[in-house]
């Protein structure tokens, strides 16, 4: 039997133990780090392994510190990180909204390549990416892991579907009308009726390039590293300090975790109007 139009739904138990399990069993990893940045490496290296917190997560998020030149990773990470999520919305957006709404030749064509270099490996393309890095003097230099990442495939693809169905084309027309130039509707019209997309598609961006690793390691040295470059330093040695190590994995992730802690109603408030938007 259905519920009667404007009946608000309430879960159940069982409803409550499965969203438990799911929240601790996303929670475990970062615990778990947690619990093994406490520690010593010979109390990991024992089995069982330790189920709490040991009395040396301080001295180990030091000695990550330190070692890993853990403050320069998370300066140039911030600054990557921020400088490809807001280069990713804005051109995605911009290249979007002319694959919706926008009629060109060759449109339908450009649109499948676009989308076919998602089924393309990265790894094929990093001998030349690299040929040219180095060509420009840019080894070693934040642009390198910048410039590569600033449009991706996903995003246009995401912002055309989106656009396709959020932005009337009566809008668009109306404004043209007025005399309105492309990029007058783009700043007063797409931007606005996008913002939920955009919102989405920034944070994504934003997380992958805070955790992109493949690239940034062959592109940078530990002398101007990012986090994930950082944190290989910390696995060097014969013997590494796993427990340091964790530290320092520790240390990468807790600005995340800020971040969706300050701004984490704006961004699941974006997600749920994008959801229903149309």
């Amino acid at each position: 039997m259905r519920p009667a139009a404007g009946r608000q739904l309430r879960a159940g138990p069982v409803a409550y133990a499965v969203l438990a399990l799911f929240t601790a069993g996303s929670l475990f990893p970062l615990v778990w780090t947690a619990v093994a940045a406490s520690r010593d490496n010979a109390r990991l290296a024992r089995t069982p392994p330790p189920l709490w917190f040991g009395d040396r997560l301080l001295e180990n998020l030091g000695t990550a510190w330190s070692d890993a030149n853990m403050g320069l990773a998370l300066l140039n990470t911030t600054f990557v990180a921020g400088t490809v999520a807001l280069g990713t919305v804005l051109f995605c957006t911009i290249a979007g909204f002319a694959f919706a709404k926008l009629r060109f030749r060759l449109k339908n064509v450009l649109l499948s390549l676009t989308v076919g270099t998602m089924m393309v490996p990265p790894q094929l393309s990093v001998v030349p990416l690299f040929m040219v890095v180095a060509g420009l003097g840019w080894t070693d230099r934040l642009q390198t892991v910048v410039l590569p990442t600033l449009v991706s495939a996903f995003g246009v693809f995401f912002m055309r579907q989106y656009l396709v169905e959020a932005l009337p084309t009566e809008l668009i027309e109306a404004a043209r009308v007025d005399g309105a130039s492309s990029w007058r509707v783009v700043w007063h019209i797409v931007f606005p009726v996008a913002r939920p997309a955009m919102a989405v598609l920034g944070m994504l961006s934003f997380v992958q390039a805070w955790n992109d690793f493949f690239w940034p390691v062959i592109a940078l040295t530990q002398e101007n590293p990012t986090v994930q470059v950082a944190l290989t330093g910390l696995g060097r040695g014969y013997v590494p300090d796993q427990a340091v190590v964790m530290a320092g994995a520790l240390l990468g992730t807790l600005p995340l975790l800020l971040a969706f802690a300050l701004f984490g109603r704006q961004i699941v408030g974006g997600i749920m109007r994008g959801a229903v938007k149309g």
